[in-house]
Parts: structure tokens; C-alpha cells; sequence
């Protein structure tokens, strides 16, 4: 069995052994980058929306450097949203004022969840890593 090439963000892999999963992992060219929340480094959620929002981003784009990449190098895109007939402008306004590049984008898919262990906004990706 070929071991996992995972990359940890600075300052949260006490985080993610804790709650076992790893934050991403290097395969054939590409970064799956585990959802992200907007959580604190303690774990616990920013309390209000938009700074979840900002810090699911944060905590997005320090895995993303963390792998030598930028949201540039990202092509799929998996949103999940509680509440998504309440939040999902809000949401899309802060994503793309933001963090969201420009053009071209990379591919979104958008799901509306009842659920995400007291979180309302999650992000997952696949970017593609810088050619060597």
C-alpha cells in the first residue's frame, strides 16, 4: 500500500490528528483539499456567517500554500451550505468579491445541507500542483 502524501497547513495538525482526517493530500498531479470550515484554530466556529465565510478562505488558502499552490490552480470547487435559500447570496457575494479570481473559474458545485457539525458554510477542492 503506497503511503499518503498529505500536506498539514502551518499551526493545525494537532486539529486534524485530533479529529483524524488529513487536511489534503498530493496524487497524480493533483490536491484534494479536505472541506473547510471556518473555524478557529481552537476548532470552534466563527459565530457569525460572512467571517465564517472569510476564515473557511483562510483556512483554504494556507493548506493551498502549504502545497505550493494559489486558488488559481484550483479546477473543482464543492460548496456546502446550511440554510442555502437564506445564505447562498450572502455567500456568493463575499466568495467572489474575495477570493474568486478571475477568469476563468474553476467548476462549482453548490449543496444545500441541513447539517455541518455547527458550521454553515463548508469549501472543498481539487487544484492542480505546480509542475516541478
Amino acid at each position: 500500500m503506497m503511503k499518503r502524501d498529505v500536506v498539514f497547513p502551518p499551526g493545525r495538525q494537532a486539529l486534524y490528528e485530533k479529529n483524524r482526517y488529513s487536511p489534503a493530500v498530493r496524487a497524480n498531479g493533483l490536491l484534494f483539499v479536505s472541506g473547510q470550515v471556518g473555524s478557529r484554530d481552537d476548532g470552534s466556529p466563527e459565530p457569525e456567517l460572512g467571517a465564517q465565510v472569510r476564515r473557511a478562505f483562510d483556512n483554504l488558502n494556507a493548506i493551498l500554500a502549504a502545497a505550493g499552490c494559489t486558488f488559481d490552480d484550483v479546477q473543482d470547487v464543492t460548496i456546502f451550505i446550511v440554510n442555502p435559500e437564506a445564505n447562498f447570496q450572502r455567500i456568493w457575494d463575499i466568495v467572489q468579491a474575495d477570493h474568486w479570481g478571475v477568469a476563468p473559474h474553476p467548476t462549482v458545485t453548490a449543496v444545500g445541507v441541513t447539517w455541518l457539525y455547527g458550521f454553515d458554510f463548508e469549501i472543498k477542492v481539487v487544484a492542480r500542483l505546480p509542475e516541478a
